[in-house]
């Protein structure tokens, strides 16, 4: 069976961009491939974190992977520091990772166009991080959304280095994208992904909003004049962004099916089948996210996930410190 690993940063709510992209995916793939999936948490710190905050935003997360259907005994879920290789092998990565290419990746150059001050050396130097928790694993596959297969691409370059230089150490790992769902923009600003940093939060609706507020996101959507629900992302952004959440909540509809049965109907009425579809998926993952918080299925989960972990992790750290000479004792 092929290995896939992913992982969530969840420096706030996870949001229905991060479910559509990414949880739903985890839970079929789980069946079909050896299934890693983590909590990136140390990921979380390079920006400043309310630790009260952070803390609960983690075991919401837990639970929101749990309550959207990853299965403990099929997949193994845990958490980023559980498993201290994570870092031991981050910084190795680093210092086999060239400031050219850090240099070039994307959110670092987006904050530091912007402007933004105090910038910390973890933002840095994370793609370096990231290319750690993906090879520890040598997953065949890594999930990510179609803005984010930069991540992939420099851990595939770090890793076919160190394999020219040190021998077979990593596989190499390949993205996979989604074809449909992939990235889900804001409600409220169709022209930028939906997120969590949405300052109206009007455009960002949360696995955990209260079924009203969700569907009142839903209802107060952008869309435009052209009064036709046809999907064209350059021209309507705002309706198609719609279209593609009702097909991804209809077990990936396809969009001429969706044409067809809104064709000569108004903006209302095709609203109103999305917020249906976003509501009927919210509600069941909230009743289950409300079984799990109470119950001790977290520590559970994280504790069996963690050991699972380590026994592959700890055995790549091993492998590769005494490829690069670092190890003494045999």
């Amino acid at each position: 069976m092929k290995r896939m690993l992913s992982g969530i940063k969840p420096t706030g709510q996870l949001h229905l961009g991060n479910y559509i992209g990414a949880l739903r995916h985890f839970v079929d793939y789980q069946d079909e491939y050896e299934m890693y999936a983590f909590i990136a948490n140390l990921h979380c710190i390079t920006v400043p974190q309310d630790p009260v905050e952070l803390q609960k935003n983690l075991r919401d997360c837990v639970a929101l992977y749990l309550a959207c259907g990853l299965d403990p005994a099929k997949a193994t879920v845990f958490l980023q520091t559980d498993v201290p290789a994570h870092a031991q092998l981050g910084y190795i990565m680093c210092c086999h990772t060239y400031m050219g290419e850090l240099n070039r990746m994307t959110q670092f150059k987006d904050k530091q166009a912007k402007g933004e001050k105090n910038l910390s050396g973890g933002l840095y130097t994370y793609p370096a991080l990231m290319a750690a928790d993906i090879l520890l694993y040598d997953p065949d596959y890594v999930p990510v959304g179609d803005d984010q297969k930069q991540h992939v691409e420099i851990t595939r370059d770090v890793a076919e280095r160190m394999n020219h230089r040190y021998g077979e150490l990593f596989k190499i790992p390949e993205p996979l994208v989604a074809k449909v769902g992939a990235r889900i923009m804001s409600l409220s600003d169709p022209s930028k992904k939906m997120s969590k940093s949405d300052e109206t939060n009007k455009g960002c609706i949360y696995l955990l909003d209260p079924l009203k507020t969700a569907r009142k996101k839903v209802m107060g959507a952008v869309t435009d004049s052209y009064a036709n629900v046809h999907f064209d992302p350059e021209n309507q952004p705002g309706v198609s962004n719609l279209m593609q959440i009702l097909s991804s909540l209809s077990n990936d509809r396809p969009i001429g099916e969706i044409e067809q049965e809104f064709q000569g109907k108004g903006y209302g009425e095709f609203k109103r089948a999305v917020a249906d579809a976003v509501c009927a998926r919210l509600e069941q993952i909230q009743a289950r996210y409300d079984e799990i918080i109470t119950s001790d299925m977290i520590a559970t989960t994280l504790s069996d996930g963690a050991r699972r972990a380590s026994l592959l992790a700890n055995a790549k750290l091993e492998k590769v410190q005494k490829a690069i000479g670092m190890e003494i004792i045999a």
